[in-house]
């Protein structure tokens, strides 16, 4: 069972305030579950960004946990960066608000978190690591680019099956202002509401 303050959050988002525009945008991620749903294939969604610290950790996060809300199985998701710095503290902070349950579990340069969301699930697994790291799969999935930079600089992701384009606008423009956590809550429910609708159009 997802934990409850999460399972409120994903029932509060608005998928009705999503534009046709960004529908039309996120459309073939939904046909792309639907065809691995329809084939009984693994689910496999790499999500990149550009530092893999920020945007690409928040949309891995939420496509498994929304995911889980829908019932979806064998689905596993991942993010990668073009380069590798580090998961951006405050970014695991705003999922922590949101109902994870955030454990750092190493404090070198770029530690290793686990974000637990369910009692009986594993959790999800966020550090930042280039697009060719072993911890991601080599083939069979599809790489989500979460930000511009990534997808202009990078039109070639070695062993994706398909390459889809959902970018966001970057928090860290905010960071060390006084709206600082409140803009990344913003593009956290902005994603999180985008997987909603994604999850909410699949037919199991």
């Amino acid at each position: 069972m997802i934990f409850s303050k999460l399972l409120e959050k994903i029932e509060a988002l608005d998928t009705t305030s999503i534009s046709e525009e960004r529908k039309a945008v996120l459309q073939p991620l939904v046909d792309y579950i639907q065809t691995k749903i329809n084939t009984n294939t693994t689910i496999n969604l790499n999500f990149i960004c550009t530092h893999n610290s920020r945007r690409s950790h928040l949309s891995q996060a939420w496509a498994q946990v929304v995911g889980s809300y829908y019932g979806v199985r064998d689905l596993y998701c991942y993010s990668a960066g073009t380069e590798a710095t580090a998961l951006f503290p405050v970014a695991a902070k705003t999922l922590e608000n949101s109902g994870f349950e955030v454990e750092k579990l190493s404090n070198e340069n770029n530690p290793v978190y686990a974000l637990k969301y369910a009692e009986v699930k594993h959790p999800i697994i966020g550090f930042s690591k280039t697009i060719d790291s072993k911890f991601n799969p080599t083939s069979g999935f599809a790489a989500i680019m979460t930000c511009s930079s990534a997808d202009e600089g990078c039109p070639f992701v070695p062993g994706s099956e398909k390459r889809i384009p959902i970018t966001f606008e970057d928090p860290k423009a905010f960071d060390n202002t006084p709206q600082q956590l409140e803009k990344y809550d913003e593009r956290s429910t902005q994603i999180a509401t985008e997987m909603k609708y994604v999850f909410s159009e699949i037919k199991l």
